[in-house]
């Protein structure tokens, strides 16, 4: 009897070992993320392979023509973004949305739909968040379907699904500009007394080359509350890129005379950044302005 309850424990201890070891899927799963300004793009999908199979085709075994797919196999396929974006021209507000698609030979409907917890068999139309008409075209082989967010710049990008011989693209774009001014209006409103805030905002519409005034006065109520070669490198290009280069030059060379004193390890950087702006500056400023910002500088490191 005994020998009979250890069988059977220890037939219940390998059936419980076999079954929590980890096997291949079918369908793998996968995961793309991506950001594109200061907005962060997730996808999570199931890969299938074709496996010979034939695929968007009015016959297709997998993911038929004139029919709704999950895009993926599994779990819905999600899509999620950090803020409001543009999803080929429809305006989607930030969230995470189920993806769908209906596959067609002249042109794809991709769609984002807010019920993402459940499968195609619940799908609802009245869920809808964004349907728009994609055109596929052709591209390199993909045995397994796979979903990437390429090319990107600091606004924009494009969400490609490729699998066979096909790709459709969606364009995708974020207002990064205004969400990042958005961002550091409010971080001064809420700091005003934080140099590195207002460094970098004054930075960051330097980096647009706009409102410069506002950007100039950042920077010289940074230097005010903290002096560093940092803020007057920051103040040096805004001068200069209002045309005021030969008040930049002292306030640049100022800079450079600060940088070692730092005990900054990111000042081994930007030296060569400042010594190649003084030069520029110089070479800009007519001989005698030169000799009057040569002179100032002195006066001001006295």
């Amino acid at each position: 009897m005994k020998k009979y309850i250890l069988a059977i424990i220890l037939s219940v201890y390998l059936l419980t070992t076999v079954s929590a070891q980890r096997i291949p899927a079918a369908s793998p799963s996968a995961t793309v993320s991506q950001t594109i300004g200061i907005t962060d793009f997730t996808v999570h999908y199931s890969r299938p392979f074709l496996k010979g199979r034939k695929v968007f085709a009015d016959s297709a075994a997998l993911a038929p023509y004139n029919q709704l797919w999950r895009t993926g196999a599994n779990m819905p396929t999600t899509f999620e973004a950090s803020t409001p974006f543009m999803f080929g021209d429809r305006k989607v507000p930030a969230g995470k949305y189920a993806l769908y698609s209906i596959p067609s030979g002249a042109a794809w409907t991709v769609i984002l739909n807010k019920n993402y917890q459940t499968g195609a068999d619940t799908y609802s139309a009245d869920n809808d968040v964004a349907r728009i008409m994609a055109v596929p075209s052709s591209s390199d082989f993909h045995e397994a379907f796979t979903i990437s967010i390429d090319p990107i710049t600091d606004s924009t990008a494009a969400l490609n699904l490729a699998w066979s011989s096909v790709n459709v693209t969606v364009p995708l774009a974020v207002e990064t500009g205004l969400l990042t001014m958005t961002a550091l209006n409010k971080a001064v409103a809420e700091n005003p007394e934080d140099v590195a805030v207002l460094q970098s905002a004054a930075g960051f519409l330097l980096s647009k080359g706009k409102d410069l005034q506002i950007a100039l006065g950042m920077a010289d109520k940074a230097i005010g509350l903290k002096e560093t070669y940092m803020n007057l490198w920051l103040k040096a290009q805004i001068l200069n890129k209002l045309g005021k280069t030969a008040e930049a030059l002292p306030v640049a060379q100022k800079a450079l005379t600060l940088g070692p004193a730092a005990n900054d390890q990111a000042f081994g950087f930007y030296k060569g950044q400042i010594e190649k702006g003084i030069a520029d500056m110089q070479a800009k400023i007519p001989a005698g302005k030169a000799v009057a910002a040569k002179t100032k500088k002195k006066k001001n490191n006295r």
